[in-house]
């Protein structure tokens, strides 16, 4: 498990826009559960989440058209609720990063560690902003 020291900033470029930190289990449970939409990003501490997944997630939530409910879960930190998180993710292998839209608690979008790294944020975020015109 990481040190705080370290994973605090990393959350922080998240929720200072507006990411709900989802910590437990539960919270994991009632955010994918919930009416509606809701992003799920996987954070981590590697460089592919520093130069895609955040920059690419905050760049797509700019939009007009977003997810109800905008979350995020960090790898290697958050264990339990990470490990929850996965289990909504099937049949997809665990991956982090990695970006996961949910419409009425059903999975209708995932964004893998490989479909990730090489590319930039405005790739990524473009990735998002098509399920996002077409799910929310």
């Amino acid at each position: 498990m990481y040190p705080e020291s370290i994973i605090r900033p990393l959350k922080a470029e998240l929720t200072s826009i507006g990411f709900e930190d989802l910590t437990t289990p539960e919270a994991v449970n009632a955010a994918i559960n919930s009416k509606g939409t809701v992003l799920v990003v996987v954070n981590s501490v590697c460089g592919c989440a520093a130069g895609a997944a955040r920059p690419g997630a905050k760049l797509a939530v700019s939009g007009a058209k977003r997810p109800d409910r905008i979350t995020t879960v960090f790898a290697g930190f958050d264990t339990e609720a990470v490990a929850e998180a996965r289990k909504h993710f099937a049949p997809y292998p665990p991956s982090s990063p990695a970006l996961a839209l949910f419409k009425d608690g059903n999975l209708v979008h995932f964004v893998e560690r490989h479909h990730i790294e090489g590319r930039n944020a405005e790739m990524v975020a473009e990735n998002l902003q098509l399920a996002f015109n077409e799910f929310c």
